[in-house]
């Protein structure tokens, strides 16, 4: 499980330019809460992602694995 701490700091990282992101959505024209639900939905996309890619390089034998990234 991802550390706390770390998790705190690159949230605060991420906290300024993800407000920039939704404010220019809502001031293009965007619902409020179209673009908090459009924000989650992509967060949620690029977590099944990352998640897939971590369950397919676990499961590839470690040699394999770095065959094939340097083909």
């Amino acid at each position: 499980m991802a550390d706390i701490k770390q998790n705190l700091t690159c949230r605060q990282a991420l906290a300024s330019a993800f407000q920039a992101l939704s404010d220019e959505a809502v001031k293009a024209g965007w619902p409020e809460g179209e673009v908090a639900l459009a924000l989650a939905e992509l967060a949620e996309e690029q977590v099944i992602e990352i998640t897939a890619k971590v369950i397919m390089e676990g499961s590839v034998h470690p040699q394999l694995a770095a065959s094939s990234r340097n083909s």
